[in-house]
Parts: structure tokens; sequence; C-alpha cells
């Protein structure tokens, strides 16, 4: 399925998770996933949250640089394996992985991940046989 991840460029100095997380918390925001990636100098913070655009436009307003990218999030068995059958269907398409990370909580035994990709539908059509 194809959903909206925030990008955060934060600077790499204490506080500044936690400034955000307290800025979504006061509006109602739920964090679905997040991923943190970092330079010495700044970090970027990958997030899933229930209402994106929402989020966004509130974390602009505070002085955030916010990047809106689609992304396909996925069920995957959760059980020595699952990955690795996702995984081989997705190469078995010629799709290249630029990340991946996992979302939190699991439901119904399935774990799930968020894929990004060059060409999200391609791999949201090519995950839909398989679900």
């Amino acid at each position: 399925m194809m959903i909206q991840q925030l990008s955060i460029f934060l600077e790499n100095r204490a506080g500044q998770l936690s400034e955000v997380a307290e800025l979504l918390a006061q509006n109602h925001i739920d964090m679905l996933a997040l991923n943190i990636a970092e330079t010495s100098d700044y970090g970027v913070l990958r997030l899933i949250v229930d209402a994106p655009s929402k989020a966004a436009a509130l974390l602009r307003e505070h002085g955030y640089i916010v990047r809106e990218t689609a992304v396909v999030q996925t069920p995957v068995p959760d059980r020595p394996g699952g990955l690795s059958d996702v995984l081989k269907v997705v190469s078995g398409a010629g799709i290249d992985l630029e990340y991946m990370y996992s979302v939190l909580g699991q439901q119904h035994g399935l774990a799930y991940m968020v894929f990004k990709v060059a060409a999200p539908e391609k791999l949201d059509a090519v995950l839909a046989k398989i679900s």
C-alpha cells in the first residue's frame, strides 16, 4: 500500500527529536513508524504518521524543512524467513530498494515494513500480487 512519508531535516543537537515528538503529540498526531539517518552535522527523521498533510504543514509552520515522499508499506509474516520471502519477490521483479525500515508494532502475526524505491507504483503492484 502506498503511503506518505515525511522526511524532516534536523540539526544534530540534543533535544531535536524530542521537540518534534512533543509538537506532534500536542497536535494529536500519532507516529506510526520512524527512522533516523544522521551525519555529523544534521539528521534526517523519516516519519510515518496518521495525518501526514497536517503534520507536514505544522512542522513547516514551526520552521522545519519537510519533504513528503511516496513509499510502500507492506505486511511481512512475523516468522523466520518472512522478510526474506518478500525481498525475493522484490528482487525478482528487478526493483532496487533505496532504504527500508519497520513500522512500530504488529498485527495478526504480521510485521510491517516501509520500502523506499524509485518507482513506488511498480513495487505496490508487485506486492499486491502476494498479499
